[in-house]
Order: C-alpha cells, then structure tokens, then sequence
C-alpha cells in the first residue's frame, strides 16, 4: 500500500482541484475521482490510506452504507467527510462507522489548511496503526 497517498471523492471539481493542489503541495500523491466504482476498487486494491469523501458525490449510494463497505474493505482506513448537508443523525452514524474526520466543506485557505492537516494526521494514524500491527505479530 502506498503510504503517503490520499483519494478524494466528490462532484466538485473545484474543491478536487482546491484539496489536490493543496495535498500534492505537502508532499502528498494525490487521486480524485467522481465515482464510487473507482473509491471502492482503490480500497479493494488497498492503494491509499486516506479517502476523503463528499457527502453528496454519488447519489446513487448510501453515504453510510459506503462509509461501512470502504471499513469493511480496509479496516485501516482512515475516512474523511467533507460536507454541507449531512444531517446531525447521518453524521451521528457515520461516525459510529469509524471516519476519522468530519468537516464542512472549506469556504477559504484557513478552511482548507484544516482539511489537509487533517488528511495528514489520518496517514501518520494509519501507518502508526500499521507499525503497531507489525510489532505485535
């Protein structure tokens, strides 16, 4: 698995462009992508740690149902949520699903820092996880 990649999903081309920029600017290698096909064959395929996804990008699928398919997938997975419109009760249960992150989708830079330090922090969670997995067996 490469360690220091991150996916990001979402129908927002500006914000994939805004958070890709800004990820690839920190040293990270970067996917984005509309579409749950390619999220869900990347986590099969255990290529990133980090998936960052919108709320709303497919709305064809379940966001909680996704959340657990994608936990399922990698149980090392660190999830991050972006979004605007996700109810109190959705956020409540995604939560309960084991997303490392939650935050609303970035209006300025400052906003924007706070996401990439949070994708940041969720690799260096992974590959402590990851170690700590390794040094126990």
């Amino acid at each position: 698995m490469e360690m220091q990649s991150i996916l990001v999903a979402d129908k927002d081309t500006a914000f994939l462009r805004d958070i890709s920029c800004s990820l690839s600017g920190a040293g990270y290698q970067v996917e984005t992508t509309c579409s749950t096909v390619d999220v869900i064959s990347n986590i099969l395929k255990k290529k990133t740690p980090v998936v960052m996804l919108g709320s709303d990008f497919d709305d064809k699928v379940n966001l909680i149902d996704l959340v657990r398919l994608l936990k399922k997938c990698n149980q090392h997975l660190a999830v991050i949520l972006v979004s605007d419109n996700a109810s109190l009760p959705v956020v409540q249960k995604i939560r309960k699903e084991g997303i490392f992150y939650y935050a609303l989708r970035p209006i300025d830079a400052d906003d924007r820092d706070e996401i990439k330090q949070a994708a940041i922090c969720a690799i260096k969670a992974v590959e402590r996880d990851l170690h700590e997995q390794n040094a126990a067996h």
